[in-house]
């Protein structure tokens, strides 16, 4: 995979989360292993450098770090939050979020749309967590975007993959974009189809982070990314609405009565 011009060598990407301890979150990323970990970055943090040990704990991990602006509201919020990551980690990379409803974390578009275009403006590489809309990709494009990161569904939630026919056309409209499946995937198999799709990477964190053995479901999760790629560079067969035999008829024994 290929983000803004530097070569990964996982398609898959963790956060940093919800891990029952600091020791579990380094062993599942080290188990994937995962070519890049996400971490967030509150406005508070930075003003006090409070959670100095976690970040220099991330930073020893040895992977690329992708700062995000989970829990921004509006544009300001963002753009100052994701200013703060590049001050802290070093990084232009930054996963733009800008949500507008508590319930679904749903992005908002409008404010996604302005706050890329002043961050790629400022020097950003800008990865959106945005929705499989293609008006919506089209204006992240147009302010920048190289790498775009719509939902599988709602964040936290599990649901796999809730619009696979947006996420197809998603793809079919930006052949040579990076597309990476971000939130809502709770299975490997679901990161499998969405590899299936042509996608090129997934993140997530909850369906690992609360796990009950988060360092094998971190395996698993990787496992089933490779699969699914291979399986899309395969060029699988096309679904048909009637069977079709896999045995030739061709030499078949035929069985009658007696002449």
């Amino acid at each position: 995979m290929e983000i803004y011009g530097r070569r990964l060598a996982s398609r898959l990407m963790l956060g940093t989360s919800l891990y029952p301890s600091p020791q579990v979150m380094i062993e599942a990323i080290e188990a994937a292993p995962a070519g890049v970990v996400t971490v967030s970055l509150r406005r508070e943090s930075g003003a006090a450098r409070a959670g100095q040990a976690f970040w220099e704990l991330i930073r020893g991990l040895g992977r690329d770090i992708l700062p995000n602006t989970a829990g921004c509201h509006s544009v300001r919020e963002a753009v100052t939050t994701a200013q703060m990551a590049r001050e802290i980690f070093g990084t232009d990379w930054i996963k733009l979020e800008v949500v507008r409803d508590t319930e679904t974390l749903q992005p908002d578009v409008f404010g996604l749309v302005e706050a890329a275009r002043i961050l790629s403006a400022d020097g950003f590489d800008v990865l959106p967590y945005t929705v499989e809309d293609l008006s919506v990709a089209d204006r992240l494009v147009e302010a920048g975007c190289r790498v775009l990161m719509p939902w599988g569904a709602p964040i936290g939630s599990g649901m796999g993959l809730n619009n696979r026919y947006g996420l197809r056309q998603l793809r079919a409209h930006f052949p040579e974009l990076t597309l990476i499946v971000d939130a809502g995937l709770g299975l490997p198999s679901q990161a499998a189809a969405a590899m299936e799709l042509g996608y090129d990477g997934v993140l997530l964190n909850t369906a690992v982070a609360r796990a009950g053995d988060p360092v094998a479901m971190a395996r698993s999760f990787a496992l089933a990314v490779e699969a699914g790629r291979l399986a899309y560079e395969a060029d699988p067969m096309a679904p048909r609405d009637m069977a079709a035999p896999s045995t030739p008829m061709l030499g078949q024994a035929l069985l009658g009565g007696a002449a």
